[in-house]
């Protein structure tokens, strides 16, 4: 139960509420600041791992498809390897992009960043990997 307690203010003539009252309010307004503070943060931080991870993902497929594609009879599947090591929720968009010389092949995969919040875009994270030929 909560006790109120009830003064007149002798200038006024007023009844008003005494002030541990509006210090609980005052408490109430700073909790819900700081509540939000965390939560800003705490997004801030998950989207970072997010994208940390995009491009750890991004690094992996390149060197998976730049593996295969430095067999000389497999160049052509390099593509597909790269985007296959892919997190499914990463592959959506992702673009991988062989290349070959005579001495070396190399793999570039370009992975968008996925948001958290929809408003908010964070781009896409490119990685390349180059392996010698067979």
């Amino acid at each position: 139960m909560v006790r109120h307690t009830w003064a007149r203010n002798p200038g006024t003539g007023r009844t008003t509420a005494s002030r541990s009252d509006s210090r609980r309010g005052q408490a109430a307004i700073e909790y819900v600041g700081v509540l939000t503070l965390l939560l800003v943060i705490s997004l801030a931080v998950v989207q970072l791992g997010i994208a940390v991870y995009a491009a750890q993902q991004a690094g992996t497929a390149a060197r998976a498809g730049a593996r295969v594609g430095s067999d000389k009879y497999q160049f052509g599947r390099a593509q597909s390897v790269a985007l296959d090591s892919l997190s499914d929720w990463l592959a959506d968009g992702a673009t991988a992009v062989p290349s070959g010389g005579a001495n070396d092949v190399t793999v570039r995969v370009k992975v968008r960043i996925p948001s958290l919040l929809p408003m908010f875009k964070f781009g896409s994270v490119t990685k390349k990997a180059t392996m010698p030929r067979d």
